[in-house]
């Protein structure tokens, strides 16, 4: 089979930008014969990299309060109508896509990964489970009852946000349900990344597929704060999306420095044949002295309508 990670971003707070965008990413992918294509952490609905939103300790700003109802406001809503896009594309693709956006369910912000089937259903809905430092500030935690890998056609899908790669219990969560192919989305453009990713492919037998933004100062509007001044041309996130097998040899990638659609075959038949010697959640682990308890939290029920003044008098 064959798979693809998507190295690109869209412009922040232009929603119907990043939706025409999405599409054709996901065409080109299919077009080289992708079956599973994964996009990056917050594609549709922007990673808003350096913003402050005039946030300090005891403190808040109009603008940054300015600049949070921006970025709400190019949030999607799930189920919506941008949702509905989304859904339209991948069917017209007929692939596997995972997609990572923002997404607004009432009055909060979350990072979540969607999976979609190649009909375009949504199978798979992940909410970021800790926000990573100031991302606190903006976006809400999941809650726990979307942990979990999701059997297809082509193979057991599980996703991973960013640096919830960096959360050893969650990522033992994914190798006992079966994980086969980890898809990471993420924003984290360090060399050491690439390094993570090999090492969870070894540790899980598993095939990661992480998706990183390239994203320039162009792809953000000129007002936006910045602690300071960027060349247009010059990179604020810088890619670093790779394939890798479950015995860490680096398929495709990583690349840096530029966007990139990054496409590779992988033999689904080397799974059986590294369990032989490592199953971290089987023969590989000692369930009598060590052991995962995960309590899901309960069944995600849909935001309560947002009730507008009007409509209470």
């Amino acid at each position: 089979m064959r798979v693809a990670v998507v190295q690109a971003a869209a412009p922040l707070f232009e929603l119907s930008t990043a939706l025409e965008r999405f599409e054709i990413l996901l065409r080109q992918a299919r077009d080289a014969g992708a079956d599973l294509v994964v996009f990056p952490e917050a594609f549709l609905g922007g990673y808003p990299k350096g913003a402050s939103f005039g946030a300090t300790v005891g403190d808040r700003t109009a603008d940054g309060r300015a600049l949070f109802a921006r970025y709400r406001r190019s949030a999607i809503e799930i189920p919506g109508e941008s949702l509905d896009r989304v859904r339209a594309a991948v069917a017209a693709a007929g692939c596997l896509v995972v997609v990572g956006v923002v997404e607004r369910a009432g009055h909060t912000l979350y990072c979540s990964s969607l999976l979609f089937d190649p009909a375009g259903a949504l199978i798979g809905h992940h909410r970021k489970l800790m926000p990573t430092g100031v991302e606190r500030l903006i976006w809400g935690q999941g809650d726990g009852s979307d942990i979990t890998v999701v059997p297809t056609d082509l193979g057991r899908i599980g996703m991973a946000i960013c640096w919830e790669s960096y959360l050893p219990l969650y990522r033992a969560a994914l190798y006992q349900r079966g994980v086969e192919f980890y898809c990471a989305p993420t924003v984290d453009a360090r060399d050491a990344w690439t390094a993570t990713m090999r090492h969870i492919a070894v540790e899980g037998r598993c095939f990661v597929l992480s998706a990183n933004q390239f994203a320039t100062r162009r792809d953000y509007p000129e007002e936006y704060p910045l602690p300071e001044p960027v060349a247009r041309e010059q990179a604020l996130i810088n890619g670093g999306s790779c394939v890798v097998d479950p015995f860490g040899h680096l398929l495709a990638g990583p690349v840096f420095g530029r966007a990139d659609l990054l496409v590779t075959e992988v033999d689904p038949d080397q799974l059986d044949g590294a369990y032989l010697d490592l199953d971290v959640s089987g023969h590989y682990s000692r369930p009598d002295l060590l052991r995962l308890d995960h309590t899901p939290g309960p069944p995600r029920v849909a935001a309560p309508p947002v009730t507008t003044r009007q409509d209470r008098c």
